[in-house]
């Protein structure tokens, strides 16, 4: 088709409602502009294994991006390669000796699939276990042997500001951090450089689909780059400040079809 569209689309907060369920209206309207010749694809900080099932819902065809850009594959072809860039090791073992004095309550690894958790924890088991992956806990300076995806930094929120000027201070050049928001206090970390829009430019370059016809959601300070990168960079209305400043629009809430109205208008 002449003007195909990229749509990327934000996981938590964004495609998904607040139960962590896809409205009924926004799956018709993702449906119709699949069947328009449009590429749909999500682009989410989760690991595949607990984004998967919204992929399989919406039906797509199309490469995913997952860890915050970190781990780009095409879940039907495995013939069109795997994009990984992982965190070095010796890095997330200094940063695991650091974090004592700031009394964090976990790290959390994550190779892949492969979870490697600092401090025995039911309930963060209980989260990480979505797609049955292997998971080890004990001090992770020790069992930690591969460089992972990304790194977890569970703290109290008063202690959030402290880490992350840290993080900035003496790893700047090899690390990136994002902070998620509530109900939990979470520092995400991914190797430097590596961001939303590293992936969706990945996906962008197979389909041949310039950065003019690109469509991108987030709500977060982790979907900043891709909001940036893309043409129509659209700000959830429920969506920090940060994202409203940088996007380039703004539509509802997650709660309230945001995705779908945006897309209906300018698509349909």
């Amino acid at each position: 088709m002449k003007d195909r569209y990229l749509i990327a689309l934000d996981l938590d907060g964004t495609l998904l409602k607040d139960d962590k369920t896809i409205s009924t209206k926004t799956k018709k309207v993702l449906k119709q502009i699949q069947q328009d010749g449009h590429v749909v694809m999500i682009s989410t900080g989760r690991p595949y294994r607990s984004s998967a099932m919204y992929y399989k819902e919406l039906q797509l065809s199309s490469p995913i991006v997952n860890f915050n850009g970190a781990f780009v594959h095409h879940p039907q072809q495995p013939d069109w390669g795997r994009f990984h860039e992982p965190l070095n090791v010796s890095v997330v073992k200094d940063i695991v000796d650091t974090c004592s004095q700031f009394e964090v309550k976990n790290i959390i690894a994550e190779v892949i699939d492969d979870i490697y958790i600092q401090n025995h924890d039911e309930q963060l088991i209980d989260i990480f276990s979505i797609g049955n992956p292997n998971i080890s806990t004990g001090d992770i300076r020790l069992s930690l042997k591969d460089n992972p995806t990304s790194m977890l930094i569970h703290a109290d929120n008063g202690r959030m500001k402290a880490i992350r000027d840290y993080l900035s201070d003496v790893h700047t050049d090899v690390v990136e951090h994002r902070s998620w928001g509530v109900p939990w206090n979470v520092i995400e970390i991914v190797k430097h450089g590596i961001n939303k829009a590293v992936g969706v430019q990945k996906v962008a370059d197979y389909y041949q689909i310039p950065q003019d016809r690109i469509i991108a959601f987030g709500d977060e300070d982790n979907d900043l780059e891709m909001l940036q990168y893309a043409k129509y960079g659209v700000a959830m209305g429920n969506g920090i400040h940060l994202v409203k400043e940088v996007a380039k629009d703004t539509t509802l809430t997650n709660e309230e079809d945001g995705v779908a109205v945006y897309l209906e208008k300018f698509l349909l």
